[in-house]
């Protein structure tokens, strides 16, 4: 990312400021999963399906995905505290407004405001972290945030289940409001000023449509032939254009050096697996539960071990980066999603409630190892000026595994079982694994 001004003197050792950021981000997540144990509710109170019902969870992750590099050129563009304050409000926003909503079709506009909110904050609290500090200590403050994000994400059940008893699932769905009480000293801490360069809105109109045409197509098997011909169309067109902008704009919202540096690619694909189990998981999970006559406070203590492993992730992950490095780490990352859905699978299949919680533990240290992971991956393979947007693809690739996780749940959930959708996931990682192992062929060949 290019110098700001305002960006502040370095700090010795990372201390308490990446657990801000990581209650920030936590906060982000929470509002998803805490409201994934009340779509049972959501589907009753709006006389939707199941998997309608899911398309509050994946409409936010498609947002995510889209507005992540949005936000990465805003802050080259303008610095990073702009971005980040707004991304910050909207969120609140857009939270506020889905505990308001009067009917589904307003419940999913708002979540759309709170996911492009959102993404700014998965983003720019990362590209915060490159400018305050360098190796080790950016290692240790990314693996900070991701642990007190993941355990926020993972209490998310919990939190969720409590207020549903009390009032319902609006209390929930309104979590990520409380990020406007941080607001005050993220926006001190956030340097000002950037290259104000244009913002390549054609570009990102592009990618946006790629990516939901993706995501419709995935929701399709539950939503009906509708949604499957338009996200059909929507990709074949979107998909193409992306290439051809990349190519006639290699500056452009996907700059052509980033979106073809093998390692920023290899790294952002192999680590999106891993979010994508984790929210199959926090979509799948409460719909299991339901089935066994569970209450939304059950489910979420059936997701407390995930919540405990996020509270020892920081440590692991900073001992893990520092020994294996970056790529290695993502590799073992994978390696645990690869177990993680199968063990998932098998819970649900015996109607064993303590594997399903073993299987979503797992994925928590794949998640908790596998972002700091990939952040540090980017970081090292792009030159510090391509770095806030190089961060913001590799999140738009990482957040559109988890859309893909979400939406195959909600679209295959009402013609297959779910331990066969989670199954089907596994693929995903095992895939990541393959690339990984691939592009560390050929790194030796050319060595």
């Amino acid at each position: 990312m290019s110098t700001h001004k305002g960006t502040p003197r370095s700090v010795r050792s990372p201390g308490w400021i990446p657990t801000l950021l990581g209650v920030i981000y936590g906060l982000a997540t929470t509002g998803t999963s805490a409201l994934a144990v009340s779509l049972p509710q959501i589907s009753g109170e709006f006389d939707i399906s199941a998997g309608g019902a899911a398309w509050a969870i994946s409409v936010y992750t498609v947002m995510l995905a889209v507005a992540t590099p949005l936000h990465g050129r805003l802050a080259d563009a303008y610095g990073l505290r702009v971005p980040l304050v707004v991304g910050v409000v909207t969120m609140a926003v857009g939270a506020v407004a889905s505990a308001l909503a009067p009917n589904f079709a307003f419940l999913i506009v708002a979540r759309v405001v709170q996911g492009f909110g959102g993404a700014s904050i998965a983003v720019l609290t990362t590209a915060l972290l490159s400018v305050l500090w360098a190796e080790p200590q950016r290692g240790a403050a990314l693996g900070r945030v991701t642990g007190v994000g993941a355990t926020f994400s993972a209490l998310g059940p919990l939190i969720g289940g409590a207020l549903e008893n009390i009032g319902g699932w609006r209390p929930a769905v309104a979590l990520p409001a409380l990020g406007l009480l941080a607001l005050p000293y993220v926006a001190r801490l956030a340097p000002s000023g950037g290259s104000g360069k244009r913002i390549d809105r054609t570009g990102a109109l592009l990618v946006a449509t790629a990516a939901s045409g993706l995501v419709l197509l995935l929701q399709s098997p539950s939503s009906g032939p509708v949604t499957a011909i338009t996200g059909a169309v929507l990709l074949a067109a979107g998909a193409p254009a992306v290439v051809a902008r990349v190519r006639a704009r290699p500056h452009g919202f996907l700059p052509r050096s980033v979106v073809t540096n093998p390692a920023v690619l290899h790294s952002a694909f192999a680590a999106s697996a891993i979010p994508a189990g984790w929210f199959a998981l926090l979509v799948g999970v409460p719909s299991v539960a339901a089935g066994w006559g569970w209450t939304p406070l059950a489910t979420g203590l059936l997701m407390l071990p995930a919540a405990v492993v996020g509270l020892v992730a920081p440590s692991f992950c900073r001992r893990a980066l520092a020994r294996l490095g970056a790529r290695p780490a993502i590799t073992v990352a994978c390696a645990i999603a690869a177990l993680a859905l199968p063990v998932a699978a098998v819970g649900v299949a015996m109607d064993f409630p303590p594997v399903l919680a073993l299987g979503v533990a797992l994925t928590a240290v794949a998640f908790g190892l596998g972002q700091p992971a990939m952040m540090s991956a980017v970081n090292e393979a792009v030159a510090a000026t391509d770095r806030g947007v190089a961060i913001g693809v590799a999140t738009l690739v990482s957040f559109t595994g988890a859309s893909i996780g979400a939406s195959l749940v909600g679209g295959l959930g009402g013609v297959a079982s779910l331990s066969t959708v989670f199954l089907v996931l596994m693929t995903l990682p095992v895939l990541g694994l393959t690339v990984l192992r691939l592009a560390g062929r050929r790194r030796a060949a050319l060595a």
